[in-house]
């Protein structure tokens, strides 16, 4: 794997650390520094990053609402909160749309893991915050949704757009979007990589 990783931490010790285990593990991957936000804002406006390593209190910190203010500079950007606090903290951030959550406290396997999870698959959720980021979910969607509706969502926790949806089904792009949006809110899920998780734990 190759790309580019920006680590967001105001602590020189962590920053080094981190870096140190990135590029044993991937030597291919350009790895980047900021100290506050403000620097994060500016690289990630400068350049197109792979993975952000973003501490939540840094100097300058917006807390939840940095990520949201975030994509909104790099649409595409996946975000790992890197954080001391506990899973209660994390989840909050998940909820806003960051990629997934990495304690401090995590060995050099968990932090080689959690970016090859993230960069693969999209998403990266220790299993201690699955219960929390599915919690007031049915165990099984068959029964929340029509038999119409759970078709479309397996074939999203495939991985499959609203284009290979609609081509796969023969129905209109936008009668897509429209079940897809229904299954947003019967899940009570706001994005694929939940969705994908309410998937992997009834299968």
């Amino acid at each position: 794997m190759n790309g580019r990783i920006l680590i967001a931490d105001d602590h020189y010790v962590v920053r080094a650390g981190t870096a140190l285990v990135l590029e044993s593990a991937y030597p291919k991957f350009k790895i980047d520094f900021a100290e506050n936000y403000d620097q994060v804002k500016e690289h990630i406006s400068q350049d197109e990053y792979d993975l952000l390593f973003l501490d939540i209190d840094m100097p300058g910190t917006q807390y939840k609402k940095m990520i949201s203010e975030l994509k909104s500079i790099q649409k595409d950007l996946k975000i790992l909160v890197f954080s001391g606090h506990d899973k209660n903290v994390a989840i909050q951030y998940i909820r806003e749309g960051a990629e997934g959550y990495l304690s401090k406290q995590s060995s050099e396997t968990e932090i080689r893991e959690a970016v090859k999870s993230v960069i693969q698959k999209g998403f990266h959720y220790p299993k201690e915050l699955i219960g929390l980021i599915i919690q007031n979910k049915k165990s099984n969607p068959s029964e929340k949704l029509s038999s119409r509706e759970y078709e479309i969502f397996k074939l999203l926790a495939k991985g499959l757009g609203n284009l290979e949806i609609s081509n796969k089904l023969d129905i209109k792009m936008s009668t897509v979007s429209t079940y897809k949006k229904r299954i947003f809110k019967k899940l009570n899920v706001s994005n694929i990589a939940e969705l994908i998780k309410v998937h992997e734990m009834i299968h």
